[in-house]
């Protein structure tokens, strides 16, 4: 068997595949149909340093090739995800990857402290979150803005720290290289991208929220597109994600430059999606001959 492991920031993963935050709870929703042990990381839901309620209802549509929702970062916070939800995972033999969200640098910087001493292996900061202090503006689509958390993100934390990217930007390769330079450890890519649904018939939206983040396969391209772009303009580690459902998506994606791959939207509707990209990701390694999955990391240029 190809040697499927690959090392993120120093943290060294049995094989490169996670999942993506939002989708998979924090592993315990998926316990029955997933081995978390056979995971390269669980990444959990976004975690807050209090308790979000979220948006309005409907907040999830189905639209051809992927998914709306607008959730709204919905959470318990980070004392009862410290309580119950962490000690949950130190049962399994997998990296334990932790999502924080917040409003303001200090609302992040209270949950990357409360964790600075935890099981918690790596941390994953959410920048699409609006920026109180600056009229609500997402962190993630200001490099200075972005530079700026990352750098104090990193001061505080004890974990390495990937900064999650929204692909609602202009140029993602200056978000990027603007979370390298506030010390980054990795970057995470895509988060969804904005979209809407109205229903013809009621003539209304089908969403409370008017408009949702989109994901699943419609998107992939995209994904692959940006990861791609990213892997040209820095030096630090790329988790790629957006669409991928298969394990050929996974390889695309890896070859476009991602170390490792995140599964979100397919969880839903195959519970069993991430477990069946290691095996298609084993399969193709045989069947090339290549004896590490390391070597697609960027193969293509």
């Amino acid at each position: 068997m190809a040697d499927m492991s690959v090392t993120l920031a120093g943290v060294t993963l049995k094989n490169p595949v996670m999942t993506a935050s939002g989708t998979f709870g924090s592993g315990m929703e998926y316990g029955e149909y997933v081995d978390l042990n056979r995971l390269g990381a669980v990444v959990t839901k976004g975690v807050a340093d209090h308790p979000w309620t979220g948006n309005a209802t409907p907040r999830v549509a189905e639209v051809p090739s992927g998914m709306l929702n607008a959730i709204g970062l919905q959470n318990p916070g980070i004392d009862t995800f410290m309580e119950r939800d962490l000690p949950f995972l130190e049962q399994y033999d997998t990296v334990k990857i932790v999502n924080v969200c917040g409003h303001s640098t200090e609302e992040y910087l209270n949950v990357v402290r409360k964790l600075r001493n935890s099981s918690a292996d790596m941390l994953e900061i959410n920048i699409s979150c609006p920026n109180v202090s600056e009229g609500g503006i997402a962190f993630g689509t200001n490099p200075r803005m972005v530079e700026e958390i990352t750098r104090a993100i990193k001061y505080e934390a004890k974990q390495p720290i990937i900064m999650k990217l929204s692909p609602n930007v202009t140029d993602i390769t200056e978000i990027a290289k603007a979370a390298e330079a506030g010390g980054a450890d990795a970057v995470s890519l895509i988060n969804t991208l904005t979209g809407m649904k109205i229903d013809i018939e009621r003539q209304a939206f089908l969403l409370a929220n008017k408009t949702g983040g989109m994901s699943g396969p419609a998107i992939h391209p995209i994904a692959v597109r940006m990861v791609y772009q990213v892997a040209q303009a820095v030096s630090i580690p790329i988790i790629g994600m957006g669409g991928i459902a298969t394990w050929e998506d996974a390889v695309e994606m890896m070859l476009a430059g991602a170390m490792a791959v995140s599964i979100g939207t397919a969880n839903f509707y195959n519970p069993r999606a991430t477990l069946d990209v290691i095996e298609g990701m084993e399969g193709y390694l045989e069947r090339k001959g290549i004896s590490s999955v390391k070597e697609l990391i960027g193969a293509v240029k």
